[in-house]
C-alpha cells in the first residue's frame, strides 16, 4: 500500500495506546505526538497537523467520559474521524456513464506521468466495461505519441495521434469526432506538460479545452513536490476548470501525505493516485477506506470488489463445496493462484485485510512472493490431470517430481518446495472439512466454525505478533462474522 511507512507509523502509536493498561490524558497526548511527528515527516503542512491535534483533543474530553466508556474506540474515532477531515475536500467529481459519451481531458507539468496515466485511466474503465479511446495532443514532447501508442497498444485501447500535424488543437478535434463517430464512451484527451509553469503551457490547454469542450479536466500531479501540491493545484485550476486530481509515484516518496492533503485543501477532488509503473498500479481513492487502511483497520468494501471482479459468483459455492469435503487439490491451488494474481499487486490487497500492516508486506517481498506464485504454476502446467486432481500427495513420486522439473525447466529442489507449499495450505484448509455450507440467508459457517483459536494456529506467529496477539484476532474475527459483504462471498448473509 502507498504511504506504508505513515500508516506503520500511525497504526504502532495506535497500538502502543491499545496496550496502556490505564488510558488517560498522558496516554493519548503521547499517541498524539507519535501521529503528529509521522504526518510531519509526511510533509503534511504544520497547520493541518496542529489543527487536527486541536480537534482530536476536543472530542476526547476526559472529563465529560463517564466510566464504562471505550476510550480506545472513541480516541481511534476521533482520530479517524480528523484524518478524514483532512484528505476530503468534501466535493464529488463528475463520473462518466457508461454508453453516453465523455470527453476527459489530461493536464500537468513534465514528467509528472501523465501519458502513463491516460492509459491507466483508460486501462480501469476497459476492466468496467467501458469502450475507452486515448488521443495524444501533446506535440511538444518528442516520443510523446510514440509513448501513448505503445501504452494503448499492450492494453488493447484505441488511440489517435499524428507525427505530422504540430497543431494540438486540430489533432484533440480530429480524434475526439473520430471516436464520437466510432461510439466510444470515454475519450480520454492527453496534452502538451512543461518543465515550469508557463504562461504558453496555460493557453494551449485553454485552447484545446475550449476546442474539444471536456466533461471533466484531470490534473495529474507528482507526489514528490509534497506541500507546494497547494500552489500548483491552484494555478491549473484558475487556468482551466480543472474537475479531479490524480496524483502519481506514491509508492516511491515519503511525501505523499502532503501532497494528498494540499490537494485536498484546495477543494480539488483526488479521483485515483498511481502506486507503480504497472498497468493495475492504480488505485481509487476514497477517503474513508484509505484512511482506514493507514490506521491498519482495512478496508473490506475495496477487498470484496476484488474478490468479485476474480472469482465468478457462481465458482465462489463450487470452491467452497470442494474445500468442505477436504478435497484440496493442486488444481484448486493453480486456480486461487491465479485469482491472487489477477487481484492485483498483493501488498495492495494485503492492506485491505483489517489488523494487516502494510508493512508486512514490504516492496521488495511483494515482487518476490508474485515471482514464486508464477514459477509454481509453471511447474503446475508441466503436470497431467490426474496429478492435479488428487489429493493424495504420495501419487508424486521421485519419476513423477524429475518429469515435471525438466517439463518446466525447474530444478527438482523447486518441485520439492512447491508440493511442500501444497501440502501445507492443504493442511489449513483440512481444518474446513465436514464445514455444513450454509443455505441462502444463513449465517457462514465459515465464520462460525473458523474461531480465532482456529485461526492462531494457522497464521505465522511473526505476523500473529504484528496484528497485536490474540486480543486483536479476536476482534479481528468478530469484523468478519458481521461483515455481510464477507458472509455473501460464502453464500451466506441476508440477499
Amino acid at each position: 500500500m502507498v504511504l506504508s511507512e505513515l500508516g506503520g507509523s500511525i497504526s504502532r502509536a495506535l497500538q502502543q495506546m491499545s496496550n496502556a493498561t490505564i488510558i488517560d490524558e498522558k496516554v493519548l497526548n503521547e499517541c498524539l505526538n507519535e501521529i503528529t511527528r509521522a504526518l510531519l515527516q509526511s510533509d503534511v503542512q504544520f497547520k493541518l497537523v496542529r489543527d487536527m491535534q486541536t480537534n482530536i483533543k476536543k472530542l476526547v474530553n476526559f472529563d465529560d467520559l463517564a466510566a464504562g466508556h471505550n476510550k480506545r474506540k472513541i480516541i481511534q474515532q476521533a482520530i479517524f474521524q480528523e484524518l478524514c477531515k483532512m484528505l476530503d475536500p468534501g466535493k464529488p467529481s463528475f463520473t462518466p456513464k457508461k454508453g453516453k459519451t465523455s470527453v476527459v481531458m489530461f493536464v500537468g507539468l513534465q514528467g509528472s506521468g501523465k501519458t502513463t496515466t491516460c492509459t491507466k485511466y483508460a486501462y480501469y474503465h476497459q476492466k468496467k466495461g467501458w469502450k475507452p479511446a486515448l488521443v495524444c495532443a501533446d506535440t511538444f514532447r518528442a516520443g510523446a505519441f510514440d509513448q501513448l501508442k505503445q501504452n494503448a497498444t499492450k492494453a488493447k485501447i484505441p488511440f489517435y495521434g499524428s507525427y505530422m500535424e504540430s497543431d494540438p488543437v486540430k489533432i484533440a478535434v480530429e480524434g475526439v469526432e473520430r471516436f464520437k463517430k466510432e461510439n466510444c464512451d470515454l475519450i480520454i484527451v492527453d496534452t502538451s506538460g512543461r518543465h515550469k509553469q508557463e504562461a504558453a503551457l496555460f493557453e494551449e490547454m485553454r485552447q484545446v479545452s475550449e476546442a474539444t469542450r471536456p466533461d471533466l479536466v484531470i490534473f495529474v500531479m507528482d507526489s514528490s513536490i509534497g506541500q507546494a501540491a497547494f500552489d500548483q493545484a491552484q494555478a491549473f485550476r484558475q487556468s482551466v476548470a480543472v474537475g479531479a486530481v490524480i496524483i502519481t509515484k506514491m509508492d516511491g516518496h515519503a511525501k505523499g501525505g502532503g501532497a494528498l492533503s494540499a490537494v485536498a485543501a484546495t477543494k480539488s477532488p483526488v479521483i485515483f493516485i498511481g502506486t507503480g509503473e504497472h498497468m493495475d498500479e492504480f488505485e481509487v481513492f476514497d477517503v474513508k477506506p484509505f484512511v482506514s487502511r493507514l490506521l491498519g483497520m482495512g478496508d473490506w468494501s475495496g477487498f470484496m470488489d476484488k474478490i468479485h471482479e476474480v472469482v465468478p459468483m457462481d465458482q465462489q459455492p463450487e470452491l467452497l463445496q470442494k474445500l468442505s469435503e477436504g478435497n484440496f487439490t493442486l488444481r484448486i491451488m493453480y486456480e486461487q493462484f491465479q485469482n491472487i494474481l489477477k487481484m492485483g499487486p498483493i501488498g495492495q490487497v494485503f492492506s485491505m485485510l483489517p489488523g494487516f500492516s502494510a508493512e508486512l508486506m514490504p516492496k521488495g517481498r511483494e515482487k518476490e512472493s508474485q515471482a514464486k506464485i508464477k514459477r509454481y504454476m509453471t511447474m503446475m502446467d508441466s503436470m497431467t490431470n490426474e496429478e492435479l486432481d488428487t489429493s493424495n500427495p504420495k501419487l508424486m513420486n521421485e519419476s513423477r517430481i524429475m518429469r515435471i522439473a525438466r517439463g518446466s525447466g525447474r530444478q527438482v529442489r523447486e518441485v520439492m518446495e512447491m508440493l511442500e507449499e501444497y501440502k501445507r495450505l492443504a493442511k489449513i484448509w483440512s481444518k474446513m472439512k465436514g464445514l455444513k455450507i450454509p443455505k441462502k440467508g444463513e449465517m457462514s459457517a465459515l465464520s462460525r466454525n473458523m474461531n480465532a483459536q482456529h485461526m492462531s494456529k494457522i497464521i505465522p506467529q511473526q505476523m500473529l505478533k504484528q496484528i497485536g496477539g490474540m486480543g486483536a484476532l479476536q476482534n479481528l474475527m468478530k469484523q468478519v462474522g458481521n461483515n455481510k459483504d464477507m458472509l455473501g462471498m460464502f453464500g451466506g448473509g441476508d440477499k
